[in-house]
């Protein structure tokens, strides 16, 4: 990185540490502690090239006060895993964007993770299957070793034909990747939730299935799942210590 880099540098410092703020305000400790971390590494790469000792000093303290705060917050967090007492809510307006699977849930994996249950009564029609898959490559592009995915969803009772064929090519697809689909199906499912084996369990009100309809085919957020607008809904996040063992 150069001097000529500085400016857009700075600006995506700034960007990502007001974002951290915002979320450490709102008790969304682990998603502001990965924003923290990409910020401090920012101020650091700064602070490598500036020349005048003034402002290096400045970075320098910025550093260090931002470091504190999330070396504080990751104390925070294990604690209350340890005292089985983390429980963090994350509000989803209508219309709201910016709420992919990738921003949900890459603050809860970790390298430890490899095995995913997932229990969603509404995977059986077409975009409901559409976003299991999402979810899967997810996963797969994540820093974790999945090596099970579990699911627990209800057959269609009108069709079950389409369903069961788009989760056998599913099954044949992650097993190309070393990812074992353990498919059930239940007439009384109701509640929804997803379970990590490091002890992340995420329990989302409308399931994987919170996006709106796309206005077209060709409109933005068609593909692009964070500019994709949402449903209300309300996420709860717990550790297992604060329930049910897996």
């Amino acid at each position: 990185m150069t001097q000529n880099h500085l400016p857009g540098m700075e600006s995506s410092a700034i960007s990502v540490l007001k974002r951290a703020v915002e979320l450490d305000h709102s008790g969304r400790f682990l998603e502001s502690l990965v924003c923290y971390q990409e910020g401090i590494q920012l101020l650091i790469d700064i602070q490598k090239v500036v020349s005048d000792d003034s402002k290096k000093g400045h970075y320098r303290e910025k550093i260090k006060g931002y470091m504190d705060r999330a070396e504080h917050i990751k104390a925070h967090v294990n604690q209350m895993k340890e005292e089985g007492k983390y429980h963090e809510q994350v509000m989803i307006a209508e219309d709201a964007i910016g709420y992919s699977y990738e921003a949900i849930f890459k603050p809860y994996i970790s390298d430890a993770l490899t095995e995913v249950w997932v229990e969603d009564p509404y995977i059986r029609h077409t975009h409901q299957l559409y976003n299991f898959l999402r979810f899967c490559e997810m996963l797969l592009k994540a820093s974790c070793k999945v090596k099970t995915i579990h699911l627990l969803t209800s057959p269609d009772n009108v069709d079950v034909g389409p369903q069961a064929s788009a989760m056998a090519e599913l099954t044949q697809s992650l097993s190309a990747h070393g990812v074992t689909l353990d498919l059930q199906y239940s007439t009384t499912i109701h509640d929804r939730e997803i379970r990590f084996d490091n002890g992340w369990i995420i329990k989302i009100g409308r399931g994987l299935d919170y996006f709106k309809k796309p206005k077209g085919r060709f409109s933005i957020g068609y593909c692009d799942y964070d500019l994709r607008q949402c449903q209300k809904t309300t996420i709860d996040i717990f550790h297992k210590k604060h329930t049910k063992t897996l």
